[in-house]
């Protein structure tokens, strides 16, 4: 039994995602960060930096925080939507562009278009030219593949469950998906997944998936 401490952000979406791909038992706990819930004593011995997700396996005992590294683990004991062979590091690559780049940049966003908009014109352009930047540069990767990582066409893996729900947040950072077929294509194959759907929703329903 996996247990899950998250809320409703693409960061603890990205975890809930993979969790429902792989079918296995977990319990969720709701930490409500717009209630600094994540600051409370008991999750921080989970958690030392006080962010979600986390998770504590309960046959081990590990316990876990960074949702790059929870992903990593959780493909690995499980074995599956990992890349395997000379695929393995690229993939990690990906990930790795995602929890440095994708995640950091496009929160940035967030924060300063839509959420303090009109309070910096600086940090507004510095930030929304950087998500273009980015979405430009996963657009150029996806260029005649399924999916990010992986031989061929690619392979669906933590790489896409890591970078999909950032992007799934388009409307915040008032980019249209239209201008990046290749992501379009992307996001919409994966949107359809049933369990993309489910861990979605974790650990409450907020809105359906954004369609562009």
């Amino acid at each position: 039994m996996i247990d899950l401490y998250t809320w409703t952000t693409p960061n603890g979406r990205k975890v809930s995602i993979l969790l429902e791909e792989l079918g296995v038992p977990y319990k969720v706990h709701a930490i409500d960060i717009t209630k600094d819930e994540q600051f409370a004593l008991d999750f921080l011995k989970i958690a030392p930096n006080n962010r979600i997700p986390a998770i504590v396996d309960q046959e081990t005992g590990l316990q876990l925080m960074e949702s790059g590294a929870i992903m990593m683990y959780l493909a690995d004991k499980y074995k599956k939507f990992q890349c395997e062979g000379p695929e393995y590091w690229p993939m990690v690559e990906w990930l790795m562009w995602q929890m440095g780049g994708l995640g950091p940049m496009l929160g940035q966003t967030h924060h300063f278009v839509k959420y303090n908009k009109g309070k910096s014109e600086y940090a507004e352009k510095r930030y929304a030219a950087e998500t273009q930047r980015l979405y430009t540069v996963l657009n150029m990767r996806l260029e005649g593949r399924d999916f990010i990582a992986g031989a061929g066409r690619g392979t669906y893996s933590i790489a896409d469950m890591a970078c999909w729900p950032w992007v799934s947040r388009f409307e915040w950072q008032e980019v249209d998906l239209d201008a990046f077929p290749n992501i379009k294509d992307w996001y919409l194959r994966i949107a359809e997944r049933p369990a993309v759907q489910a861990g979605y929703s974790v650990p409450k329903y907020t809105t359906d998936v954004p369609m562009p």
